[in-house]
């Protein structure tokens, strides 16, 4: 290794010039972070819905060419037997 010579100065400079002079915003800073959680949330919900939406259109369309009848599935209410 090669040392430094007397009076040379530091190849690497000091960080300090990057601090910031004001202090966190801490209310602030949490506030995102809770934006942010909130959007990551949204996310993995459309992410589960497109999946689920694509696979019942695959199992569709499955069904349908296969040759099959009636493959939407029809939902109805119970209704009364009297």
């Amino acid at each position: 290794m090669r040392a430094n010579a007397p009076g040379a100065s530091d190849p690497i400079e000091d960080v300090g010039k990057y601090a910031r002079g004001q202090p966190d915003n801490y209310r602030q800073r949490m506030t995102n972070n809770v934006l942010a959680l909130g959007f990551c949330i949204l996310l993995v919900a459309v992410g589960i819905w497109l999946a689920n939406t694509i696979a019942e259109m695959r199992r569709n369309q499955d069904c349908v060419l296969s040759g099959r009848r009636n493959c939407a599935n029809v939902s109805v209410p119970a209704g009364n037997t009297e």
